[in-house]
């Protein structure tokens, strides 16, 4: 649909074009409450990593936090251009660091390590499933989490040379970068540490490897202070997102159409401001990851079932539509990813694991 329909709205606009304005306002809107959350939620994981290093003397994070929408909405309202630049560099460093860690952990690997949690009396509790299937479930938010935000690549359909041709390469390249990073962590940090020992973790990819090594040893430092760029990456490219989805829900109509004010260097500045306000004061108030973990992700479930809807609904509307690219599968696939996401919301997820996941579109 992205290279078919390429547009800033992303899925606002397919599913307005598959079935009318209150469903394009519908998926804008779930979309917005996903990007405006996720950046809280990573700013709060922020700053959990700088008070484990101790960095600066900070006691209280929300100083963190304010920084963080601060400097990173400024480079945004800068330029496009510039932001991308800036993006694109803070994730090759991120990736150094996660190589980093792989080449670490490999050699601690033992497959125990990944079942010595003790099993708990819920239904289904077992070696492999020790919160039973009730884990299951709550386990399946930080299952997206690890991709959240990969459906963004769209929103910059109007700043790509060749959507047609850009977009199918971009997403499918991101989906793969972050199926074998990911990969990688979910197996490798509980497999040198033991998942127990993550369990209640701020910061895991350092102490995994601490806890492997027995004791700080010069990779984990390195890990962790590199791998705070991952955060930031997934920080500053999920403000790019939001300010696309608001600029574009306000400029057709369904919200004030100052939030769509550009200024003179183009960059839609209230579209950026707005919700970064939002955002530090959620993350200042709350300071709950997992908590806002749950709204983003749940956000975001309901934006793609949507878009899957859409999906479907234009294959049979619009058979003629041109489509530079086609889904394997058609409609079969789609429908598959309907049916997908909706048992992976819990409200209680943190009954299941209560640390910290890897950064949403960086792993």
């Amino acid at each position: 649909m992205a290279s078919a329909l390429p547009a800033a709205g992303a899925g606002y606009g397919f599913t307005r074009r598959a079935m009318g304005p209150l469903a394009g306002f519908a998926t804008g809107t779930a979309v917005l409450i996903e990007y405006a959350i996720a950046p809280a939620a990573i700013a709060v994981f922020i700053g959990g990593y700088v008070e484990a290093l101790g960095l600066f003397g900070v006691a209280n994070a929300w100083p963190v936090y304010l920084v963080c929408y601060l400097v990173f909405i400024g480079i945004h309202l800068w330029g496009v251009g510039e932001a991308l630049r800036v993006m694109f560099v803070i994730t090759g460093v991120a990736m150094v660091a996660l190589l980093a860690f792989v080449l670490g952990m490999i050699p601690q690997f033992e497959v125990s390590n990944l079942f010595d949690i003790e099993p708990t009396g819920a239904a289904g509790a077992s070696a492999f499933l020790p919160f039973g299937y009730a884990g299951v479930l709550g386990a399946f938010v930080f299952g997206i989490w690890f991709f959240l935000a990969i459906e963004g690549v769209p929103l910059a359909a109007e700043e790509a040379r060749d959507p047609k041709r850009d977009m199918p390469r971009g997403i499918i390249a991101g989906m793969t970068v972050l199926l074998v990073t990911a990969a990688c962590m979910l197996v490798l940090a509980p497999g040198g540490a033991g998942a127990s020992t993550l369990a209640d973790s701020e910061n895991p990819l350092p102490e995994a490897l601490r806890a492997a090594y027995g004791g700080n040893t010069a990779l984990a430092d390195f890990v962790n202070y590199v791998g705070l760029a991952g955060l930031i990456a997934s920080f500053f490219s999920i403000i790019y997102a939001y300010s696309r989805q608001l600029f574009a829900l306000s400029r057709a109509g369904y919200l004030p159409r100052w939030l769509s004010v550009t200024g003179r260097r183009k960059t839609p500045y209230m579209a950026l401001i707005v919700p970064g306000s939002i955002g530090f004061l959620l993350a200042a108030t709350v300071a709950d990851g997992d908590q806002l973990i749950n709204i983003a992700v749940f956000g975001a479930t309901v934006s793609y079932a949507l878009m899957m809807i859409a999906h479907i609904v234009l294959r049979r509307r619009e058979p003629g539509l041109v489509r530079p690219y086609r889904t394997p599968g058609g409609i079969f696939t789609t429908g598959v990813a309907w049916c997908s996401p909706w048992p992976r919301w819990s409200r209680r997820s943190s009954w299941t694991w209560s640390g910290r996941p890897s950064p949403p579109g960086s792993s």
